[in-house]
C-alpha cells in the first residue's frame, strides 16, 4: 500500500530536512504573486530570488534520475504580463537542471479581458537532472490517427508505420471531445462547476498530475509537491500507487486535502477519471446565437 505525509508547514524548512536524491518526481504549481489570500504580493525579483532558494533545496533532494515539473501562469502587475515561466527558465537552468519539455495546457475557461486577449493557457516546465532520466512512454500513449497506414516505400515497405501501443501525444494538451483521442490531451481546469471543485482558488485537476507521474515514475517511487494545496498530487499519487509527500502552509487547505485523502480511501471522492468525455456546450441552449443579436439596435447596449 502506497505511503503519504501531508505536512502542514513551511516548504524550505520542510524540504531542507530531507535527505539527498530521494524523489524521483518533484511537481507543483507555486504561488504565482498575484496576491491571493495565501500569498504576499512583492517584486517579482523579490519573488523570483525567494523561489531560487527552495529550487535549489529541490535540486538536493531530487533523485538522480528524477524529474521536476513545475507548472505556473504569468504574473500581472500593473496590467502587464509577465510570463513566469520564462524567468524560472534560467533559475532551472543554473541550478543545473535540463529542459525537456514546455508543456502548454490550454484550457476554455477563465476571467475575460476587456484591454487584452483572455488568457487561456499555462505551462509545464519538465526538467530532469540526468541524461538517465525515468520515461515511460507507453504508460501516456494516444491512440494513433491512422494506425493502418503503412510505409510506401523503402526496406520497410508495406509495413505498418505505425507503434501498436499508440503515438507520442504532443506537447501541447488542450480540450478536446473525448481524453487522449488525440494526439492534444485534454484537461480540462477546475472552475466552479469541475467535479473535484474545492474552496481553494487555484486548484489543478487531478489528471494534470497524474499524466506526469505516469510518465515519469515507477510503482512505489517518492514523489514530493512542496506547494500541496488541497492535494491534487497526493490524491494522482496515491492513485497511481506510488508514495507521496506534499507540503502546505495554509491549514484549511491542508486540511481539505487530507479530507479528500481520506474521502479516496474510502471510495467516495469525486474526480474526473483519465478518458471522461468533455461536455459538449454546443448542445445548449446557451451556445445558440439569439435572435436579438440580429437587431443592430441591441447590440448597442452589450
Amino acid at each position: 500500500m502506497s505511503k503519504y505525509k501531508y505536512i502542514l508547514g513551511d516548504s524550505l524548512k520542510a524540504i531542507k530536512k530531507f535527505k539527498d536524491n530521494t524523489f524521483k518526481l518533484i511537481i507543483t504549481s507555486p504561488p504565482y504573486n498575484v496576491g491571493k489570500e495565501y500569498e504576499t504580493k512583492k517584486s517579482i525579483e523579490l519573488y523570483l530570488e525567494e523561489q531560487n532558494e527552495i529550487i535549489k533545496e529541490l535540486v538536493r533532494v531530487l533523485h538522480t534520475n528524477g524529474s521536476i515539473c513545475w507548472q505556473v501562469g504569468n504574473f500581472v502587475d500593473d496590467k502587464e504580463i509577465f510570463p513566469l515561466d520564462i524567468f524560472y527558465y534560467q533559475i532551472f537552468k543554473d541550478n543545473g537542471l535540463k529542459l525537456r519539455n514546455r508543456i502548454v495546457w490550454q484550457f476554455g475557461h477563465g476571467l475575460h479581458s476587456s484591454k487584452r486577449f483572455s488568457g487561456r493557457y499555462e505551462t509545464i516546465l519538465w526538467f530532469t537532472k540526468t541524461e538517465d532520466y525515468t520515461f515511460n512512454l507507453d504508460s501516456v500513449r494516444i491512440p494513433s490517427k491512422y494506425p493502418g497506414k503503412r510505409h510506401h516505400k523503402g526496406p520497410k515497405k508495406g509495413q505498418y508505420s505505425s507503434n501498436p501501443k499508440g503515438k507520442n501525444p504532443s506537447d501541447i494538451w488542450e480540450v478536446l471531445l473525448n481524453d487522449w483521442e488525440k494526439e492534444i490531451w485534454n484537461i480540462p481546469n477546475v472552475k466552479s462547476n469541475h467535479v473535484e471543485k474545492t474552496e481553494h482558488p487555484c486548484q489543478y485537476p487531478i489528471e494534470l498530475v497524474e499524466r506526469c507521474v505516469l510518465a515519469l515514475t515507477n510503482e512505489n517511487d517518492w514523489i514530493l509537491d512542496p506547494f500541496a494545496g488541497v492535494g491534487s498530487t497526493v490524491l494522482a499519487s496515491l492513485k497511481n500507487d506510488r508514495n507521496v509527500i506534499g507540503i502546505e502552509k495554509v491549514k484549511k487547505y491542508r486540511d481539505i486535502g487530507v479530507k479528500r485523502v481520506k474521502e479516496f480511501d474510502d471510495g467516495s471522492l469525486r474526480f474526473r477519471s483519465i478518458g471522461t468525455p468533455i461536455y459538449d456546450h454546443t448542445k445548449s441552449k446557451l451556445s445558440q446565437i439569439p435572435l436579438e443579436f440580429n437587431n443592430n439596435e441591441s447590440l448597442r447596449s452589450i
